[in-house]
């Protein structure tokens, strides 16, 4: 028996003779229950599917009959008998259809999709691939959803399915079939001009071809057709595309891949350091020192006193950071530096504790080199550890000695290397926080962070000259940033341009971008000198599911995360993944910079990047993606239903096993996150584009819109514009086109673009009515109202307020009907029609304060002030105006705060009390300029005038 889904749905028997549901009803059903088989669909979810928001009286009784028709006709097809076990059954108050997943042509096609990104030959890989779309036989569901239902069931399937045939072109492309694909792509690249990457992929088969010309022509025909359908450029790739091929670059040709040679593991010394009567152990110091006096203060103020304290016990320095910050450094800078007060002298050891092989210094090993420095006869040393503790102690109980233990792994393999006795010191580095030695023995923690920008420069001059750092501040600056601030990373940089006096320093910072953050331009002739090898050292320490999420980090675009989302990357509950978050802290591979939140900097990012691309499969990276992605997409949602209740903004596909959504419970929470998170989003969004996640994209845009825009968050937006058009470009899904431009819309008309916004909102709109969405219709006629608005349009806004109020009641969506009617008060009080507008605003507040929307509630209340304004009822109008004022306060709602500032100054100016006006005006002036808002420059030209 088989199902299929992709194109019109059928299904046959064994003997491949077709089974046919003559309702398109019937075959919606049956393909919403194949849509996930095995799995039970309840009962209101099929009605919601099969009906909308027009169930007949007697939906339940109605579908009992319907499924029990579906029921017959899978029998049939099944060969079953009609008294035997059914294999569509009722489950509770669902229905589940026990069939194998491979049964069904979607997920045959899904799971071709996924072994072919697998395969390493591109030409198996592209076989497979034309297989998986050799299944579909036209658009799925093509004869059993229309309309809304179909966006909702078939959100991501002709994504997917065209993602799918962009992945078979750059298989044949690298299989070498170029002049074959011209053709194909050329048809192509007809039905789909807007897609970046087909057109891409177009230019190099005709580059390959030895047809530069044409694919330059390609490339230039792109940017007219971009420019002209959505007034933007094409994306960087495309971009750099073309800048190879008018530079022939050799990065066009077949890449070769050729394997990295792991870097050798120094060994430990091999001579000893000589023996003498008053051990000198410390290891030359850094030459070339710089900055961190605070730190050297605080070990200064840990020094014994000239006669030596017999009364408290040896002092001990935890020395703590990430791989590369110079901890080692510091050490043996400071013991170099504080060597006369430990005139007994100065023991020195490296642990290893983070080295490739994992294998690191016993403490037995250690105290037994310690011992013969301190001329212990080798006959007299003990065989264990108890013992060789007891004795090492036993000698420094007179002295007064400096211990420095480097690299320790942890806590236990310090604590036997302690010395006891007073007037000693024991410094101890190490990548891990060393906790239980600062809570149990008393240990002072030093945590080492970044450089300064002026001790990083600082450096550079110590390793290249004063000159040649002066020559080229804008390179260095570059190097300082590229390098992140880590010394590690500066030295390796600087060890590069001092060994090669004749390169421009600017040379190494062009080097060091065309890495794009990587590890490579950090590698070193040996381990030592190899920051990749470095942190390598810490990683192989960690746990199994530590290591696991560090290098699902990498997945992360940043700048920080919670819980939640590190959950979701690994698909554990919230209280599994906390564990392993604390030993990423612990050992220095994470940063915990604020409570709950964590974040590393960028060359340990690099780091995690590379591991989680060799030890991830293409399907675990993009099964975590999908899990992030769907984390912050429902959270979002979550938050926005909490801050608009009873508007429904997007239809989501339940989240995937795993997600971990963040717990939000009123509208404080919501307004938190979305302002913790906000930075994190716009990254995402970013992160979803490059990936190939256009759903998420358009989704979490659509969101973030109603956000950003309620918050003034104007440069947020702007910075989504340029994300949001690569996704509209490439978009197959009409729907997700339409919610796409629509986005685009509110996000240019923040560039002041307002006329260009008004075509990409047209264009929605007439997507929205092909679709037959009236909830999309009037929600993006309700964006019309607003752009209008921008451009001073009255009447046309006040036609799209009526178009919009006519269909949220079709809907029956009363959220929307309120701010419909608001917006109608509105317009008709700038038509002067105060009267009317006074009626239109007056059921938009009943309808908010029913619903209990406060943020609605308060843009009702600025506009019942504006109309009471201009009826010359000056002390109502004020009163409004403070309501409002305080609803936009409760809901922290600051950039609608100051438009009603604005206008409660207009009133007090128009009624001559000038002094109120210009404090009004300067508290709303004092939160546009905290937001960075150009309505900022406006105000203050209207305060200025107000002062002449």
């Amino acid at each position: 028996m088989r199902f299929r889904l992709l194109g019109a749905v059928e299904m046959d028997t064994d003997d491949g003779e077709p089974v046919r549901l003559r309702r398109r009803q019937e075959r919606l059903a049956l393909a919403v229950l194949l849509l996930d088989p095995g799995r039970v669909v309840s009962g209101d979810r099929l009605v919601d599917v099969l009906w909308g928001q027009a169930p007949p009286a007697a939906a339940k009784a109605t579908l009992q009959t319907l499924m029990s028709r579906v029921r017959a006709a899978v029998r049939l097809a099944a060969g079953q008998d009609p008294d035997g076990p059914a294999l569509l059954v009722a489950n509770g108050a669902g229905y589940r259809l026990r069939v194998p997943p491979e049964s069904v042509d979607l997920h045959r096609f899904q799971t071709m999709v996924d072994t072919a990104r697998t395969i390493g030959d591109p030409r198996l890989r592209s076989a497979h691939l034309a297989g998986a779309l050799a299944l579909w036989r036209g658009p799925a569901l093509a004869d059993a959803a229309t309309g809304p239902e179909r966006l909702r069931l078939c959100n991501g399937l002709e994504e997917s399915r065209f993602t799918a045939l962009l992945d078979r072109i750059d298989a044949d492309l690298a299989a070498g079939r170029h002049t074959e694909l011209v053709p194909e792509l050329a048809d192509l690249v007809v039905d789909h001009g807007l897609q970046e990457r087909l057109r891409g992929q177009l230019m190099l088969a005709l580059y390959r071809s030895g047809r530069r010309a044409d694919a330059l022509a390609t490339y230039r025909h792109a940017r007219r057709l971009l420019v002209a359908e959505l007034g933007l450029e094409p994306g960087p790739s495309l971009r750099r595309l073309e800048a190879a091929m008018i530079a022939d670059s050799p990065t066009l040709a077949a890449v070769t891949v050729v394997p990295q040679r792991s870097p050798a593991r120094p060994g430990p010394d091999s001579t000893p350091p000589p023996l003498t009567v008053v051990p000198a152990q410390l290891p030359a110091g850094v030459a070339a020192f710089v900055g961190r006096t605070a730190y050297l203060s605080r070990l200064d103020a840990l020094l014994p006193t000239e006669q030596g304290d017999r009364r408290q016990p040896a002092a001990i320095v935890t020395i703590t950071g990430t791989a590369g910050v110079g901890k080692t450094s510091l050490a043996l800078h400071w013991a170099h530096r504080a060597r006369g007060a430990f005139p007994d002298g100065q023991l020195y050891v490296n642990l290893h504790g983070f080295d490739a092989d994992g294998e690191s210094t016993s403490a037995a090993e250690v105290l037994r080199a310690f011992l013969e420095a301190l001329q212990v006869p080798t006959h007299r040393i003990p065989a264990n550890l108890p013992a060789l503790t007891n004795l090492y102690r036993s000698l420094l109980a007179d002295r007064r000695m400096l211990v420095v233990l480097d690299n320790a792994q942890d806590a236990d393999q310090v604590r036997p290397l302690l010395p006891a006795a007073p007037g000693c010191l024991a410094v101890v580095s190490s990548r891990n926080r060393l906790t239980s030695l600062v809570v149990t023995e008393g240990a002072h923690p030093v945590h080492v962070e970044l450089l300064t920008v002026p001790q990083a420069v600082e450096l550079l001059i110590s390793r290249v000259g004063a000159d040649r750092v002066a020559a080229e501040p804008d390179a260095v600056a570059e190097i300082v940033a590229l390098c992140t601030r880590l010394p590690l990373a500066l030295s390796i940089v600087a060890a590069r341009a001092a060994a090669n006096p004749g390169f421009p320093l600017s040379a190494i910072a062009d080097e060091l971008c065309a890495t794009r953050g990587g590890l490579d331009a950090f590698d070193g002739e040996d381990e030592v000198s190899s920051l990749r090898a470095v942190l390598s050292w810490s990683y192989r320490t960690l746990n199994p599911d530590a290591a696991r999420l560090f290098r699902l980090l990498g997945l992360h675009p940043g700048p920080h995360l919670a819980a939640p989302a590190a959950a979701s990357l690994v698909g554990v509950p919230v209280h599994r993944v906390r564990p392993m978050l604390a030993a990423l802290t612990g050992a220095h591979l994470l940063f915990e910079q604020d409570p709950g939140r964590y974040s590393f900097h960028d060359l340990l990012r690099a780091y995690a990047v590379e591991l989680v691309r060799k030890q991830e499969t293409g399907r675990d990276r993009s099964d975590a993606l999908h899990r992030l992605f769907d984390h912050y997409l429902h959270t979002a949602d979550l938050a926005n239903r909490l801050l608009y209740p009873g508007r429904h903004l997007v239809t989501l596909s339940a989240p995937r096993l795993g997600v971990a959504v963040s717990e939000l419970r009123d509208l404080r929470q919501a307004v938190a996150w979305f302002d913790t998170e906000h930075q994190v989003l716009l990254a995402a969004i970013n992160h979803a584009v490059e990936h190939g996640f256009d759903t998420h994209t358009w989704q979490l845009a659509r969101i973030l819109t109603t956000f950003f825009h309620r918050y003034g968050l104007w440069h947020g937006l702007a910075a989504a514009q340029h994300t949001v058009s690569r996704a509209v470009s490439r978009s197959t899904d009409p729907a997700g086109r339409a919610h796409l431009h629509r986005s685009l819309a509110v996000a240019i008309a923040a560039l002041g673009r307002d006329e260009d916004a008004q075509s990409h909102l047209e264009y929605a709109l007439d997507r929205f009515r092909e679709l037959g969405d009236s909830t999309y219709q009037a929600d993006t006629h309700m964006a019309l109202v607003w752009v209008h608005g921008r451009l001073g349009h009255p009447e046309k806004g006040l036609h799209h307020a009526e178009q919009g109020l006519a269909l949220w009641r079709q809907t029956d969506q009363r959220t929307g009907q309120g701010n419909a009617l608001n917006n109608i008060g509105w317009w008709l009080a700038h038509l002067h029609r105060y009267d009317e507008a006074l009626a239109y605003c007056q059921q938009a507040l009943d309808l908010h304060r029913e619903v209990g929307d406060a943020h609605s509630e308060a843009v009702v209340l600025d506009s019942l002030g504006f109309i009471h304004h201009h009826l010359g009822h000056h002390e109502r109008a004020v009163a409004l105006y403070e309501q409002a004022l305080a609803r936009y306060r409760e809901v922290g709602s600051r950039y609608f705060e100051t438009r009603t500032l604005t206008r409660l100054g207009e009133l007090h100016r128009t009624a001559g009390d000038l002094a109120a006006a210009s404090r009004t005006w300067r508290e709303a002036l004092a939160i546009l300029d905290e937001l960075t808002h150009p309505d900022a420059e406006p105000l203050r030209d209207r305060l200025a005038a107000l002062r002449a």
